[in-house]
């Protein structure tokens, strides 16, 4: 099996606000040390894959940084590996829009490539898929495309964002739609011959289309054989600052954490060299992640602290996501609050959110 990845950002939106003030989705922190690109990309390196795209078209500094050469998931070798590829059109006679554009002005990617399929994904599913498992089902289903679902048992706010898919008893993918009761949830993920994929975007570019999958493979559903690979196993949904910040929390339940980290599918990240944690005497810490490099000396309660944050004396995190490098002065409260990397709370500070709408400080902030 030879599988060629692109992780396309081109439709993802600033769905986080604060938060994407100054990165991509894929690029923002989660789980304590991770990105969310890195699930994706570890799940396609685990399955072997050895070249990977990454199509972007804006604020991707953060992400090229984070991902480098690609040498956290053994992507930085001489044949192949990790190709960041920002938008860079130069053709005049260029004619595509939306997201063919990537597809085009990048054919020497998919050309190069010796694979004979791809698989196509973007970053907002947090999960662990065994693409090994789609490639066998597409190979055995005879498939042209095969789209990769979760059929969720209960249908969260974040799901009403997501295309759902309408699937015949045989696994023939007959509609895909917006249905809010659906439970066929679409993992914007799915995978292609190259030959097919390519005939798709030639079409698509041709008669004017702008987005290869609402417009060139949907409207095909009638006339090739799209399958439905259901994934079954651990899954959440990043398209909101309420599905970060609940999604982030649920990895203190240990079941959910372990069912997500520590299974065939390993995620990797960028590796960064940092001591272990220090707590303090008279610190309290219950039912939280604490990433290395962290000083404790105050309360901290079912929160997830980054490397390098600091909490001081009398200070108490209640129900946070801290990142990278906070710093929490004494006597500060925080409870349901999301501080983005570098912020500084001074002495004695009161910030509380609420549940279903955390406060979110933007990054290097002092308040």
């Amino acid at each position: 099996m030879e599988i060629m990845g692109v992780i396309n950002l081109d439709n993802e939106q600033d769905f986080l606000n604060e938060l994407t003030y100054f990165r991509c989705g894929a690029a923002v922190p989660f789980g304590g040390r991770y990105r969310l690109i890195d699930f994706v990309i570890s799940n396609m390196t685990n399955t072997g894959f050895i070249d990977i795209a990454v199509f972007t078209r804006r604020k991707y500094r953060s992400l090229m940084d984070h991902l480098g050469k690609g040498k956290s998931w053994d992507l930085d070798t001489k044949y192949g590996g990790l190709f960041i590829l920002p938008p860079d059109w130069n053709d005049p006679t260029d004619i595509s829009k939306g997201d063919l554009q990537h597809f085009h002005n990048n054919l020497d990617f998919f050309h190069r490539g010796k694979a004979e399929y791809v698989l196509i994904s973007g970053s907002q599913h947090v999960c662990g898929v065994n693409y090994q498992e789609v490639f066998d089902h597409h190979q055995k289903t005879e498939a042209d495309i095969t789209l990769i679902y979760k059929k969720v048992d209960i249908l969260e706010p974040e799901h009403k964002q997501c295309q759902k898919l309408a699937v015949t008893e045989e696994g023939r993918v007959v509609e895909v739609t917006n249905e809010e009761y659906n439970n066929n949830v679409y993992m914007n993920m799915y995978l292609i011959s190259k030959k097919l994929l390519l005939q798709l975007v030639e079409h698509g570019i041709a008669h004017g289309a702008t987005h290869l999958f609402n417009n060139c493979i949907t409207s095909e559903l009638k006339n090739i054989n799209v399958q439905a690979f259901e994934y079954k196993g651990v899954h959440c949904v990043i398209n909101s600052v309420q599905s970060y910040y609940k999604n982030n929390l649920k990895l203190l339940n240990p079941d959910f954490y372990r069912d997500l980290f520590f299974n065939e599918q390993t995620i990797n990240t960028k590796v960064k060299n940092e001591p272990p944690a220090r707590y303090s005497e008279g610190s309290h810490v219950s039912n939280s992640l604490v990433g290395n490099g962290c000083i404790i000396e105050g309360t901290v309660e079912n929160s997830i602290l980054f490397r390098g944050v600091k909490v001081h004396k009398n200070a108490i995190v209640k129900n946070c996501i801290i990142m990278q490098r906070c710093n929490i002065s004494e006597n500060a409260i925080l409870e349901n609050v999301i501080l983005d990397k570098e912020v500084s709370l001074t002495e004695g500070k009161r910030l509380i959110g609420n549940e279903q709408m955390p406060f979110v400080i933007p990054k290097r902030r002092v308040i």
